[in-house]
């Protein structure tokens, strides 16, 4: 199913696999049929802004939402069947950028934002409990471990701060040893909540051994080939079982093996804009190079798909590409009215990506 109209930006399953709650730019929450048709079962107006972050309660009834309330509310939670609310969520002054559903008995709901605060809410029906101003940057990202037992906070001030999942209480940090240089975006546990996945704007991913006390232990740091440029900071994470998934900010999709973390990641990726242009290199047949308007040139190999992208020294944007030999011409507009060709001879030349 591919739906058009609106701008999502999260999307989740029910626990039991039969829903899925879509969340969008404008606020709107929408609950899907996850088989067949797809089928729009009910769609709720839950924040006046843009939602950041939704997650279902375990038992599958309820969902939490969190986002931009342009001076409304920032967090709600109600039944998926009738819209209805279930509590109040005060505490927050300014976007809410993450909320989490305790898995287990007694429910509770924490959320963070970029008011550098980290809260924590009892319920059903949810009201406040108390916050954690221990983080000095936006905080991003915020879950509970499998079995609810803790609860992790990620911030752009580099640190992940670990809470008590029962009382919400701060328990302990990730080192800061060989710790992120960036700001970290997002944060996985493993299935049996031992350890954790984190990801940050320095292009890194980072596998944690959670001790017993509560603090944090790096046990293995994951990088990939690319450049290193802007497009490769990662934004994203989830340990699904064996697999550790990270996502660029480019949109490369990079995947891991939990249980050998030394074996290099596959790599899915592609273009993010309208292609305009392919080539077959003659003196490599199975090879394909593409191009889209915003100037990126991808590497594929037939049977495989996906290999790389070409690092251009300018990403101006390409109308049409050619390949011949060891090098690309490529054509494209520049930014004025009147359309002018351009002719860009790629120096390294092709080898330089087989």
């Amino acid at each position: 199913m591919v739906s058009t109209g609106y701008q999502a930006t999260v999307a989740r399953y029910s626990p039991n696999g039969e829903w899925i709650a879509s969340a969008d730019v404008s606020g709107t929450v929408r609950i899907w049929g996850a088989y067949n048709d797809h089928v729009l079962k009910k769609e709720f107006k839950v924040l006046t802004g843009r939602i950041d972050d939704l997650q279902w309660s375990p038992d599958g009834l309820r969902i939490v939402a969190s986002g931009d309330g342009k001076g409304k509310s920032l967090v709600r939670a109600f039944m998926w069947d009738s819209g209805t609310n279930v509590g109040e969520f005060d505490g927050h002054s300014r976007r809410v950028l993450s909320c989490a559903f305790k898995p287990t008995r007694p429910f509770r709901i924490v959320t963070c934002g970029e008011d550098f605060l980290v809260n924590f809410y009892e319920g059903p029906p949810f009201k406040f409990k108390s916050s954690h101003r221990d983080h000095s940057n936006f905080v991003n990202c915020i879950r509970f471990s499998p079995d609810g037992s803790k609860f992790i906070s990620v911030s752009s001030d580099k640190k992940g701060i670990l809470f008590d999942g029962k009382t919400g209480e701060k328990i302990g940090e990730l080192s800061s040893e060989d710790g992120h240089k960036g700001s970290i975006y997002a944060v996985s546990w493993s299935p049996d909540g031992k350890q954790v996945l984190t990801v940050s704007a320095d292009k890194s991913a980072k596998v944690w051994e959670i001790c017993d006390d509560g603090s944090g232990k790096l046990t293995k740091t994951l990088t990939s080939s690319d450049s290193g440029g802007v497009d490769d900071m990662l934004v994203s994470c989830l340990w699904q079982n064996d697999h550790l998934v990270t996502v660029s900010l480019g949109g490369t999709i990079s995947i891991f093996s939990a249980s050998d973390l030394d074996k290099s990641a596959l790599q899915i990726s592609g273009h993010m804009k309208n292609v305009t242009s392919l080539s077959v290199l003659k003196n490599v047949p199975k090879t394909i190079l593409s191009s889209s308007y915003d100037g990126l040139i991808v590497k594929w190999i037939q049977g495989i798909g996906y290999s790389s992208k070409l690092q251009r020294k300018e990403n101006s944007q390409i109308k049409c590409l050619a390949a011949a030999e060891e090098e690309i011409i490529t054509s494209g507009f520049d930014n004025k009215e009147v359309i002018e060709f351009l002719l860009i001879r790629i120096i390294d030349g092709i080898r330089n990506m087989l």
